[in-house]
């Protein structure tokens, strides 16, 4: 059996995240990065996007070759939306490919990452969506965040949340960053990366 040495193409889990007190966090240039674009902004091939289609192209047939392995139906629908690729899986019965808070689908979607680095040589930001996962844990999280935000504003106090993920902490910011009067910011390490949600200096 040969042994095939693997290039290391896993980003930060930080650079997934928008952070702008921490400064540890990314910068501008991946501020984006795990945000899931509206129907309305996925766009047509166009000059220029060429190679994001073909990394949803190789993503795609990665997932459908482990949707195959595990004996799993499921419809795949690739696209590039908000300058970066994605692949989104649609199907029943798919809840063992997202698992407990999305742990198998961020696992996922990094093997996928590394799928494309491997072909292409270039470190991806495809975003992988399983079951419309995505979007439900972004209204959860939207929530959970506006909550902390009612504590903050009512107590004058800092409301620590949780561990989360880099794509949950970056949900999370946005809702937190668009109001008034309060600010955010993550702190630890992984797996135990937080956000704090205190009152603007």
């Amino acid at each position: 059996m040969t042994e095939t040495s693997i290039p290391h193409a896993k980003q930060s889990l930080d650079e997934e995240e928008t952070a702008p007190l921490a400064v540890d966090d990314a910068d501008d240039t991946e501020a984006d990065d795990d945000a899931e674009p509206t129907a309305g902004g996925r766009e047509k091939k166009a000059a220029g996007e060429s190679d994001l289609f073909r990394q949803s192209e190789i993503a795609a047939d990665y997932v459908e070759g482990l949707l195959d392995i595990l004996d799993y139906d499921g419809d795949i629908d690739e696209l590039v939306a908000g300058g970066r690729p994605m692949v989104e899986v649609v199907g029943e019965r798919l809840q063992n490919l997202v698992g407990q808070r999305g742990a198998t689908l961020e696992a996922l979607q990094e093997l996928t990452r590394l799928a494309i680095f491997r072909q292409t040589g270039t470190p991806s930001r495809l975003l992988l969506d399983v079951g419309g996962y995505r979007a439900t844990r972004r209204k959860e999280l939207a929530a959970v965040a506006k909550n902390a935000v009612e504590k903050v504003k009512e107590h004058g106090e800092a409301v620590r949340l949780e561990p989360m993920s880099a794509f949950e902490r970056k949900c999370v910011h946005d809702v937190v960053n668009a109001m008034p009067g309060v600010e955010s910011e993550s702190e630890g390490v992984e797996p135990n990366r937080r956000i704090i949600v205190r009152p603007a200096d």
